[in-house]
């Protein structure tokens, strides 16, 4: 079967590193779920470590059929076939997931943020896996200050911590892709120093403020808080750019906004 373009198809077919990807969790006698399975490559793998159930989703009609060909008389494994953006995370009631995913490239990033934003924290996962690509890998898990510092680094660190990441080189897919890979471990964080109520608030001050990124964030403050509010953030440079804070002032700043 040909990849399909359109929904960022590129097959992990490297055995060694598909061996790798598993290993960094304990499998065995776990609720795993993979994202975008495919043509089964990391499926095999994770069923060789005798996992306790195994969901797979994937968008694709035709790839959904043939796992469901290959896979008939294993009771332990559930296939679903939607778009995981589309998918409510909510139905999925069991404790404790692993969860797995070879992402398009093209969704990745919404991905990921489908799962910091999910209603009830701690989540009901306990791990998530994911591949990305190279260049976002180092957004998400940049450091202030650094020059991937982003938006997605301050929302991704509020909710998750990295725990290890690796990168994959372009050959170990096919079709090959322009652009080599990183492999990146999450765990989420249970407890914050800032309670924000809505994590879709933090989103909306990252997503403001970073809209103007050349400019200082004055203009973006004021739209977002009156000025007695901007006063209560301790050490805060109007002068500054979106860049120039750290994710703890953004922190503050949801929560001058929510209250």
């Amino acid at each position: 079967m040909l990849a399909k373009k359109s929904l960022g198809q590129n097959f992990l077919i490297d055995q060694n590193v598909i061996k790798k990807i598993v290993n960094l969790v304990d499998v065995e006698n776990q609720n795993i779920i993979e994202i975008g399975p495919g043509k089964g490559a990391l499926t095999k793998e994770i069923l060789k470590k005798n996992p306790k159930k195994l969901i797979l989703i994937e968008k694709d009609n035709k790839l959904c059929s043939d796992l469901k060909n290959n896979y008939t008389d294993r009771k332990k494994i559930k296939i679903i076939n939607q778009d995981i953006l589309k998918f409510d995370l909510n139905k999925i009631k069991t404790k404790n997931l692993i969860i797995f995913g070879n992402l398009p490239y093209n969704i990745s990033s919404q991905i990921l943020v489908k799962f910091i934003k999910f209603n009830i924290w701690p989540p009901n996962y306990k791990d998530i896996i994911f591949m990305f690509q190279k260049e976002l890998g180092k957004k998400i898990t940049a450091n202030f200050p650094s020059k991937d510092y982003s938006r997605l680094s301050i929302l991704t660190k509020y909710r998750l911590s990295h725990l290890n990441k690796f990168d994959i080189s372009a050959n170990c897919f096919f079709p090959k892709p322009k652009v080599n890979s990183t492999i990146i471990h999450f765990k989420p964080k249970i407890h914050s120093k800032y309670k924000i109520k809505r994590i879709e608030n933090l989103e909306r001050i990252t997503n403001s403020i970073f809209s103007n990124k050349r400019k200082m964030i004055k203009k973006s403050l004021k739209k977002l808080l009156n000025t007695n509010k901007i006063n209560l953030i301790p050490d805060i440079n109007l002068n500054l750019r979106p860049e120039n804070l750290s994710p703890d002032t953004y922190y503050k700043i949801t929560n001058l906004y929510e209250n």
